[in-house]
This record gives C-alpha cells, structure tokens and sequence, in this order.
C-alpha cells in the first residue's frame, strides 16, 4: 500500500456496502412495520372457527332431543304477566302449577323465524362483528367488583373511572373485538345512575360494538335517551343499533327472572338486539353431569328464542347459553377449569346445530393475578372456545378470581393471548403455493442452505406469522443485557402509553349535552 493511499479509499467500498445493507434491513423493517390492509393481517376478528367438536353428531342430538323434553315436560315458571300473555298466544301452555311449558312444535316454529347471520353494529363500522356461520369473536364481558393491582397485591372497589380506563384500552387492542361492561361501578350509589354511567363510560371508550345491562326496568328510556344522543337520532339508532343488551332473562334452574324479562320486552321493542343470557352453574343451580348442564342451558335459551320471537318475530338475539362450573369440593365457581372449556366449547357445537348466533363465556381465570395459572386457564378455555367456533367469546380477557376481580394489566396481557389464540382459529393454509418445492429447491440444490432472507420466508413474515406485543421472545443474553425486564413491568407501560393518548370516542359538544343532563361520576 502506497504511503499517499488514504485510508478511506480503502474503507470506502466496505463502508459502501455496510450502507447498502443497512439502508435495505432499514427499509424492510420499515415495510414491516407499516400497517398491514385488514384482508392482509395474520388474524382478524370474524375468523372462522369449527374445528374442535367435544361433542358427536348422535350426541347433539341427544342434547336436542332432551333440552325439548325439558320444555314440554318441566317448563318454566315465574314469568312476568306480559310474558305470560305473549308466549300463551304464541302456543305455550300456562299449566295450573304456573309453570309455562313449550310444545315441540313450537320451539320449532321459532327457531324457523329466529334471526341468523345478525351484524352486531358498531359506532365505527370497521368494527362490525358479523356473528354468520362458526365466525369468531373475542371481547370481554363480567360484573367484577375490585379491581386487582398486580405490583401491590390489592383488591379495591371498582369505579366508573376503571370502567372507561377499561373501554380506552380495549378500543386499542387490537385482539379484543367487542366491549361489554367489565365491572361495577361502585363509587356509584344509586342504581339508576349506576346503569347510566356504565352505559356511557363504555360509549365514551370505545367504538367497539358495546354491551350493557340494566339493573331495573324503569332505567331503561333514560338509557335510550343516552343512545339516541350518541347516535344523534332514534332514526340513526335504529338503522345501526350498536349497543347489546345482556339479559339474565332467567334465574337456573328453569325460572324466568321477571324484572330482567320486562326489561327485554322493552329493549326489543326499542331495536337493541339481545344476548338471552342462561348462566347456571353445574353442581349448584345446574346438574352436575356436563351434558346435562349443557342440556338445561339449551332448554333455557330455547324458551328465550321463542319469547324474543313472541315479541318481535326475526328480532336479534345471541343464543347465550353461559353455564359455569363448580368446585364440587367447596362449590366455589371454578371459570378456568378445564371443565368450563367442555362446557363452553359443548355449548358453542348447540349454536351450530341450531344456526343462531351464539355466546358463552372463556377465558375467567380462578387465579387472584395474572400469574402462571392465569395463563394455562385462559389460554386453554380461549384456544377451546375459538376452535370449536364460537361466535361471541365473552369474559375472554381480563377477568381474575372466579369474575370478582378485572385487572387492566391482564387486559393488555390478554390482547396477546388472544392474538396467538386467533392464530389457532385460523389454522394452516394448505394450497398449491404453500406446497409448493420451488423455495426447497432454490435453498437446497446450490443454494445458501437455508430460508432466512428468502423472498417467501420474507414475503410470509407478517401475513402467516403474528408477534406479541408485550410477550417476550427474546434470548437469555439479550434479556440479561435488556435489565431482565419483566413481563408485567411490559404490560403496565404498554396500559400507561394507551390511557396517555386514549381519550374520549364521543364527540365534545355531544359529551357536554350528556353531562349537562346526567350525573356522569368519570372524567
């Protein structure tokens, strides 16, 4: 090397070439990092499901067979006056022990007019559910009354401030699809205000389709008055109803609950679709065999469908066949035992075989925090739920010591969970470019011998693949070198960056009119 040669000619080419692969990798990540078009993501809401059957073909029909022997031969009590009145007209006998039972002919005379293929609306139409088919749906659901601190181990009561900070989360997770109330606003002392405020703090964080429940039948047209400020008109409500109303239409086993039936009648005259919410719990108020538990919540929410269709015949409504499971040793609810995922996944097979719409509940955890346990329960009851293609997966996220405790950290940590549980759902596509040996061939025969850079291996990193956003994938150097992070310590930053930039989905001068007319307890 001539004494006069500079040192950066010599670097130059290498430096050159350390550029161009930086500029490329900086590029590609780039490109990975853009969002993806909706039909293009790995999993999305909607994704059909279908592929784990608990029960056999025999067996649902055996479950049929007997849910209509229940409703021919037991029937239910209990029901309301105008209950009375409307099934009686429909063709259901009122007996002299005052037990209402359904003839065979009837429960299928309304199951031929029962809506199918409803659309669950939301305030943004992009976020649609369409509730066809095995199509699946994750959300949350439940009437916790504390809410857990994973870093303190505490349990407090839950406010209308912890039921919006709930809705702006899930209005930013991608993996939760709906938002029904997650808890109880107990800083709220009158009932009636109670209902209002957990109406409007899920309004107001999400627009997400929204589910509620309301404690008492005269709250409900102060209710609507909200809705149709938010909507901007009753015209604009009804051509896009975007709040569910979860009705405990019956109190397991086999009693309507009164208030709750008057409460339906008027909501479905108003145009709110329902969710006929049976939630017997096996052991206790339901037969403790699994099929039978199954067989009670079928019959139940068979007299639901003829009841919706007394009222309004096609009226929307979610086949909420609920039941829980008991610790047959204290005869505590056990929500994430593996029971539950029979249970549920049983259920959702009864959906299909009737072609409604239906609900149930995965995803409780018994376990008092986001820990180990509250891992394998929800992981095992969503992937269960999801596969055997329930439409609507309630309670998915979230919810800690058998439903008594929400924990937001466990929200962010389930919008994960359900991620990967989605991948599940959408299972392996096996077609003529996925077969095929044009990459084998190009890596192995004179190739670099393996597929990382590949075109395809490139190609499929973001449409077949999906990553965690708080779980953590990386190596024991990197993660010593990274501080040894903690999974929760990822979890609470991620809450903190949503809630810092979430704010109200309702428009201002509309959220004024609402807090000028009601006690609006969040801020």
């Amino acid at each position: 090397m001539s004494e006069n040669t500079d040192i950066g000619e010599i670097c130059a080419p290498e430096a050159a070439r350390r550029s161009s692969r930086a500029g490329g990798r900086a590029a590609r990540v780039a490109m990975r990092a853009a969002p993806l078009a909706e039909d293009m993501r790995p999993v999305r809401p909607g994704l059909p499901g279908g592929q784990y059957k608990p029960l056999s073909d025999a067996a649902v029909q055996q479950i049929h067979s007997a849910a209509l022997d229940a409703l021919e031969e037991i029937g239910l009590s209990q029901a309301p006056p105008s209950g009375v009145k409307l099934l009686t007209e429909a063709g259901a006998i009122l007996g002299d022990d005052g037990r209402i039972r359904f003839p065979r002919a009837l429960v299928e005379d309304m199951l031929n007019v029962a809506a199918r293929d409803i659309t669950l609306h939301a305030r943004d139409p992009k976020h649609d559910l369409h509730l066809s088919g095995t199509n699946v749906h994750y959300g949350t659901a439940g009437a916790a009354v504390h809410i857990v601190d994973p870093v303190t181990l505490d349990y407090r009561e839950s406010t209308a401030q912890d039921l919006y900070d709930a809705a702006r989360l899930v209005d930013n997770l991608d993996n939760i699809h709906f938002y029904q109330r997650t808890m109880v606003c107990r800083d709220v002392v009158d009932n009636k205000e109670m209902d209002l405020n957990t109406l409007y703090g899920c309004l107001a964080g999400t627009k997400k389709h929204v589910g509620t429940s309301f404690s008492d039948p005269s709250h409900v047209a102060d209710c609507f008055e909200m809705l149709h400020m938010v909507a901007g008109s009753e015209e604009h409500w009804l051509e896009r109803p975007f709040v569910s109303n979860s009705n405990c239409f019956v109190v397991p086993p086999m009693k309507f609950a009164e208030e709750s039936c008057i409460t339906m009648e008027d909501c479905i005259r108003r145009g709110m679709p329902m969710l006929l919410l049976s939630a017997g719990q096996a052991g206790a108020t339901a037969p403790a065999p699994i099929a039978l538990t199954i067989v009670q919540a079928v019959a139940e929410c068979l007299a639901g469908v003829v009841y919706v269709n007394a009222i309004k015949p096609g009226a929307p409504a979610i086949f909420g066949t609920w039941p829980f499971v008991s610790d047959l040793r204290t005869g505590a609810m056990s929500g994430g035992s593996a029971e539950q995922a029979l249970l549920t996944a049983g259920c959702a097979q009864m959906h299909r075989f009737y072609g409604l719409p239906g609900g149930a509940a995965s995803g409780i955890s018994d376990s008092k925090l986001p820990d180990m346990q509250a891992g394998w329960e929800q992981g095992i009851t969503n992937a269960l739920a999801g596969l055997s293609g329930l439409n609507m997966c309630y309670e998915a996220v979230g919810m800690h010591a058998s439903l008594l405790g929400f924990c937001m950290e466990s929200l962010v940590l389930g919008d994960d969970l359900l991620g990967q549980t989605m991948r599940l759902v959408r299972g392996i596509d096996v077609n003529p470019d996925t077969t095929s040996l044009d990459a084998m061939k190009e890596v192995c025969l004179g190739g670099p011998g393996h597929y990382l850079g590949s075109d395809q291996t490139l190609k499929l990193m973001q449409t077949e693949y999906i990553y965690p956003k708080v779980g953590n994938r990386m190596s024991p150097k990197e993660w010593n070198e990274a501080g040894k992070p903690l999974l929760l310590d990822g979890a609470i930053a991620r809450k903190n960056e949503i809630l810092a930039k979430a704010g109200c989905v309702v428009d201002p001068a509309i959220d004024r009119a609402i807090r000028e007319r009601f006690n609006i307890y969040f801020k």
